[in-house]
């Protein structure tokens, strides 16, 4: 499904591009995954690699990070589908218990019940079983998983091949979101007064979602999911004055009424039991702020175009799926992706001109190929030294140089040059 909110311009545009990408576990990051693998391919003069701004969220910070890094949806998908990269991908490191965190909370156990039975003794009357549950819930580890393999795997990745780790190296802004635990405010990694925290740093704090993760320790402040605030905080791209903004939202309400395939059995939300009822719940908070934001930010920047990619209300494939069923992430991805170019296909008239406004085509004959795949294309790659990775940077940085030096009638223009003779090489 695609939320398209068209602008009203009163400038041409001059092709500057933002992306905002909201969390969901691994699941949503493989759903991320395949709608931009679809736009990848879709569109022409599209160069996720080189937009004007990125902001992410939680799994949405992981791909956001690796696209401003130069790794692009074909690399991503050898990395986290094929297993045919370079980097080697465990899925294991999301699902880590939290031993340290077990253990540490077990110890501070009898030190809490001694302390309620001196005061108890000394004060019988004011003695209760309430205070002492309140007390023992200091006992309940606040992460059931440990995250820090997962920021081990982004520092390797983000430090290897002429990839970076710092914000401040980066040739494109990205923000990464997470929320101070002690004051509740956003905290966007990325900005001035926060950019040299590491970025695989950052992202396992936009990561930590409370109660599945512990906070994030950054600078003696604890960070969790960027999402408790907003869902895709698109606002911080919108702000730089991008003309065209591209989100993906992985989480959205099923709407059983609409008769969308559902597990046998399975005739009310409410028989799922808490789990399905907090998932409706949760996404349907998500999704709620995504449209009140867009709405608002269509009178706040009536000159952007906006178009978010988010899964059809009916479809029980994504809501369904566990959050951390990382086993299907191949059918996740291959559902985004082709649902996405389906979404394109249908709305190819009105998106058509749109896309045109910002020097970019919707590429008919991947509109219309049957039966195409996230896998197509996607070879596997020879493999490359640290010398001739950094070569084959350079020499990107070299050609994207001349296309901004050479006079053109816009900005846009000249990335769908550079895209094409991309594609050609």
């Amino acid at each position: 499904m695609l939320v398209v909110q068209p602008a009203q311009p009163r400038t041409p545009s001059q092709g500057r591009i933002g992306l905002a990408i909201a969390g969901g576990g691994p699941t949503g990051g493989m759903y991320e995954l395949g709608a931009l693998r679809a736009l990848d391919r879709a569109i022409e003069g599209l160069d996720l690699t080189r937009l004007d701004c990125y902001v992410g969220v939680s799994s949405g910070a992981f791909i956001a990070a690796g696209l401003v890094n130069r790794l692009s949806t074909e690399e991503m998908c050898r990395i986290f589908l094929t297993g045919d990269a370079e980097v080697h991908f465990r899925p294991e490191i999301f699902l880590k218990p939290a031993i340290g965190e077990y253990l540490r909370r077990a110890a501070s156990a009898p030190s809490l019940l001694l302390n309620w039975a001196r005061e108890s003794l000394a004060d019988p009357a004011n003695a209760s079983l309430g205070e002492l549950l309140t007390r023992m819930g200091g006992v309940i580890p606040n992460g059931l998983f440990d995250n820090t393999d997962v920021e081990t795997f982004l520092r390797r990745l983000f430090t290897t091949q002429g990839r970076s780790n710092d914000f401040r190296e980066l040739d494109r802004p990205l923000y990464v979101v997470a929320v101070d635990l002690d004051s509740g405010k956003a905290v966007r990694f990325g900005s001035r007064d926060w950019d040299d925290v590491p970025i695989s740093r950052a992202v396992q704090a936009s990561a930590a979602l409370p109660g599945l993760y512990p906070p994030v320790c950054i600078r003696d402040h604890h960070f969790v999911d960027g999402a408790l605030r907003r869902t895709m905080h698109a606002s911080v791209a919108l702000d730089k004055g991008i003309d065209l903004l591209l989100g993906v939202n992985p989480f959205v309400p099923f709407n059983a009424s609409r008769g969308g395939k559902r597990p046998a059995g399975l005739d009310r939300l409410a028989e799922g039991g808490l789990p399905v009822v907090l998932s409706q719940t949760f996404r349907t908070l998500l999704q709620s702020r995504v449209q009140v934001g867009l709405e608002k930010y269509a009178r706040q920047y009536p000159d952007t175009d906006q178009v978010v990619m988010e899964p059809d209300e009916d479809d029980g494939e994504m809501f369904f799926t566990s959050v951390f069923s990382y086993d299907n992430r191949v059918k996740v991805c291959e559902y985004a992706f082709r649902a996405t170019l389906k979404d394109l296909r249908e709305r190819r008239e009105q998106l058509g001109p749109m896309f045109a406004r910002h020097g970019l085509r919707l590429r008919g004959e991947i509109l219309d190929a049957p039966n195409l795949s996230i896998l197509d294309g996607v070879g596997r790659r020879r493999p490359q030294t640290e010398t001739t990775a950094r070569l084959r940077r350079s020499l990107d940085d070299v050609e994207a140089m001349l296309q901004r030096e050479t006079p053109t009638p816009n900005r846009a223009t000249s990335r769908r040059r550079g895209s094409a003779r991309k594609a050609r090489t």
